[in-house]
């Protein structure tokens, strides 16, 4: 009988508790309160990961749960570790799994959660670095083999490379990616082949370039995409598209290359 067991350090054990007075169990403020669990790690220590619990008073809480996470880490474990920059949704940084979904914690809203608590982990599938961390080394490698930038073999102009309104109408819907990489973290297929299979993300990065009018590289781009499973795990579950928080569609981007593929063998 076949024996299954968890990775070293995998299992996720009960951490602390705690509150804006410090590590605590006791409710605070006048009632108006949220509870966040949060996954925390930190691989120096060489313990299994854990839920750490902090309480907070929402009425001195700012409204999204980018702030939550800021008041935390300023006023009661200055330990916790995630990444922000922006605070806008434009920037991606603070991609991570908010109640069961990937997202942007600066666009997340507190009072979006009922219950009195919110759990708090980094985008999964991906190596941790720290707590709510995630090592983004492989997709950024993946988006740098698509060579996303203009390619074109025709003389440099004076001023641009003129494009028609219909043809920029075109990267509506892809060039407003920020890389979060909430959709392609949230895809079945690429936790199973991450090391081969390019992603929901990345393929609709492809796709903004291959579409582009003054690009001149269309052949050699889809050269590179056809091979199955750079392009062809995508089974169009579409958790993609539904977790998306720019409101894109990775998954009709991955259906498009597809069908340019198939119609350059006509």
């Amino acid at each position: 009988m076949v024996e299954l067991a968890l990775p070293k350090n995998s299992k996720i054990g009960k951490g602390k508790a705690w509150t804006s007075s410090g590590a605590s169990s006791v409710t605070v403020g006048n009632g108006n309160t949220m509870t966040f669990k949060i996954y925390r790690y930190s691989p120096d220590g060489g313990e299994n990961p854990s839920w750490d619990s902090y309480t907070l008073d929402l009425d001195e809480t700012g409204p999204m749960v980018l702030d939550a996470l800021i008041k935390i880490k300023n006023e009661i474990d200055p330990t916790l570790s995630f990444r922000r920059s922006c605070r806008e949704g434009v920037c991606g940084s603070c991609a991570m799994n908010i109640g069961g979904r990937n997202t942007l914690a600066c666009t997340k809203g507190i009072d979006e959660f009922k219950g009195g608590s919110i759990t708090i982990a980094p985008l999964p599938h991906l190596p941790v670095v720290r707590d709510l961390v995630p090592d983004l080394s492989n997709f950024y490698a993946q988006y740098a083999s698509i060579e996303p930038w203009l390619q074109t073999s025709t003389p440099t102009p004076e001023k641009e490379w003129r494009q028609s309104e219909p043809d920029r109408d075109k990267l509506d819907g892809l060039y407003e990616c920020i890389l979060c990489a909430s959709c392609s973290t949230s895809c079945p297929s690429y936790w199973w082949n991450d090391n081969k299979y390019l992603g929901p993300a990345v393929l609709l990065q492809a796709y903004r370039w291959l579409i582009d009018s003054r690009d001149d590289a269309t052949g050699e781009r889809l050269d590179e995409l056809e091979d199955p499973f750079r392009l062809y795990r995508c089974h169009t579950i579409m958790n993609c598209t539904n977790v998306c928080p720019k409101g894109l569609n990775p998954a009709k981007a991955i259906a498009e290359v597809k069908k340019m593929l198939v119609a350059r063998t006509l």
